[in-house]
């Protein structure tokens, strides 16, 4: 790729998930992004150790420049509590203990803040920038529905959520059985109304659903070839963050699966299925994401397959060598 290609300007807004930080590392590879700020969402996660962490990494990368901010954000289901304490055991990983916490912190820069920054710029330059989501859209939504005109700063959202021909990822060993249906998936489930206001405002979100993460397992041999090339710091980062969750056979590359797309690489995605979602809002299948023919919502580009995972995974080793 040239000097002069034009790169994509991105926002990263996630909850602070071990898969998160490895989706970062993977973002960081890619010579086509120019990264321009990071929103954590307090959702599969917690606050300050969240935060705590996302700056452990961001000095670990060398982007400190990059502005790293918390949304305010409020969901309507919370994440189950062991599930956000991986973000304290992220910062423990042996590559991150030189770093340290920022001791200007709290309080956190506001997520909405640097937003609505980004989004007015790129409006007053007609250079709309892609706002890649691998946690609740909250932040997202909430700024869009109190500024409309802020719309025409987002060129589109690339989305890892729902969960649309496979089972949902609610756990009855983790939430009460009398909510846990089977086909939400967490990231909608969080909050089921954002993800209804998204549906209705926007047009062709790049939906990455559990139907493709389920095909992006860390498998023992990804595993293993992770460690084979861990003088490569991204890859020793990456292979420490992923062995935190190595007895959690559940554990999936969901928001690198929704990352790798931004690369460019295409074809190691099918096509998407062009269909308007919906949510269902209330009652025990909240959360649940189905096609709908209503005629008011917006059709959506749902990927539910790779082209080949081989070259999913061989596209995220590569990167990782360096």
């Amino acid at each position: 790729m040239g000097n002069n290609t034009k790169k994509t300007p991105v926002i990263f807004n996630h909850s602070a998930a071990i898969d998160d930080f490895v989706a970062t590392a993977v973002l960081l590879t890619m010579p086509n992004i120019d990264l321009q700020g990071i929103v954590v969402t307090n959702a599969d996660c917690i606050a300050t150790p969240a935060m705590d962490t996302s700056w452990r990494v961001s000095q670990f990368f060398g982007i400190e420049d990059i502005p790293l901010t918390l949304s305010n954000a409020r969901g309507w289901n919370a994440f189950p509590w062991e599930y956000r304490a991986d973000c304290i055991n992220m910062g423990t990983i042996d590559i991150l203990k030189p770093y340290s916490k920022n001791d200007s912190w709290p309080p956190y820069p506001s997520g909405e803040a640097m937003m609505t920054d980004l989004l007015v710029k790129a409006i007053d330059k007609k250079d709309p920038v892609t706002i890649l989501c691998t946690g609740p859209v909250t932040t997202i939504t909430n700024l869009v529905s109190n500024d409309p005109t802020l719309l025409e700063g987002i060129h589109e959202i690339i989305w890892m959520g729902g969960a649309v021909d496979v089972p949902g990822n609610l756990d009855p060993d983790t939430v009460p059985a009398a909510i846990a249906n089977k086909h939400a998936e967490w990231n909608a489930f969080w909050d089921p109304f954002a993800v209804s206001i998204m549906f209705r405002l926007f047009e062709k979100v790049r939906v990455f659903p559990l139907d493709i993460t389920d095909q992006a397992k860390i498998t023992d041999e990804f595993r293993a070839q992770l460690k084979a090339q861990s003088e490569y710091p991204f890859s020793a980062f990456v292979y420490q963050a992923y062995e935190l969750v190595k007895d959690q056979p559940f554990y999936e590359m969901w928001n690198t699966c929704a990352t790798v797309f931004l690369s460019g690489r295409t074809d190691i995605y099918a096509e998407p299925e062009t269909t308007p979602l919906d949510i269902v809002l209330w009652d025990f299948e909240q959360g649940w994401i189905k096609r709908t023919d209503n005629p008011v919502l917006h059709p959506q580009l749902v990927y539910q397959n790779f082209s080949n995972s081989d070259n999913f995974y061989s596209y995220v080793l590569e990167q990782l060598k360096r």
